[in-house]
């Protein structure tokens, strides 16, 4: 299986980029099933029926989330109708969707985990992620899943990186989400998952993590605390493929940044 994860999407530009460059980019690649992290999609922050929408028939297989994905209370009923939509696990308003599924698309199948980190991220309160990510290996055991994907929303790279060693040999391939920033440490594990800190941000580049950059640098220099608006114009393209083979081990893997 070759697996392309895609790092934050950031509203429209955001969805715009992956329109325009992963269709062309899956044949390229020859990727087999697309992964890509949605919770800011939505103009405005969060992710939204519309957004999620755009991004599935872009080329979206699995749509995972992170601190934002409950923001927006439209995609409420979304997230309990749809299984491939995630948000993560162990985020304490359980009531609304969940952070596991099983996708079988005939000749490739696996189960995708999405959890959130504990350290400096604003919505306070989830629970302990390698506990969760504990029972959620059990089902996906249950489910005879052999190729196993962690996406870790998590701020603090020694917490994705110590998560990321936990599980090694136990997965198939682990990615951060959440800073979008992407690192350049891109390897497989000794025991055979694939690893990526943070898959970085799809969305506006000259911008503040998507955001328009004079919002945030009066954030910082006036204590101006204005909505969050997301910049527009030229876009990045962030995300990694990981090759897997029979056995659920990662063999190869890419950075990609367009």
């Amino acid at each position: 299986m070759r697996l392309l994860a895609i790092g934050d999407v950031c509203g429209q530009a955001g969805c715009d980029c992956v329109r325009r460059v992963l269709p062309s980019l899956k044949k390229e690649k020859e990727i087999d099933v697309v992964i890509i992290n949605g919770e800011n999609s939505a103009e405005g922050n969060g992710i939204t029926p519309f957004s999620a929408d755009l991004l599935f028939a872009y080329g979206a297989d699995i749509i995972t989330g992170g601190n934002h994905s409950l923001r927006r209370p439209e995609i409420y009923d979304y997230l309990d109708g749809w299984d491939y939509i995630l948000r993560p696990d162990n985020l304490p308003e359980a009531e609304f969707g969940c952070g596991y599924c099983f996708a079988d698309f005939g000749k490739f199948a696996l189960a995708v985990i999405n959890l959130s980190g504990t350290v400096y991220l604003e919505r306070a309160g989830a629970s302990n992620p390698f506990t969760a990510a504990d029972e959620l290996l059990k089902r996906a055991e249950a489910d005879g899943a052999v190729v196993t994907v962690v996406d870790f929303h998590a701020e603090a790279t020694s917490e994705k990186r110590a998560l990321g060693l936990y599980l090694d040999g136990r997965v198939s391939a682990f990615f951060g989400t959440h800073t979008h920033v992407q690192t350049a440490d891109e390897q497989i594990l000794p025991n055979g998952t694939g690893y990526i800190t943070d898959l970085g941000m799809t969305g506006p580049k000259n911008s503040v993590l998507g955001v328009k950059s004079e919002i945030i640098i009066n954030r910082f220099k006036d204590n101006d605390m204005s909505k969050f608006v997301f910049a527009e114009g030229e876009a990045v393209f962030s995300g990694c493929i990981f090759d897997i083979d029979s056995r659920g081990r990662t063999t190869a893997v890419e950075r990609i940044l367009l």
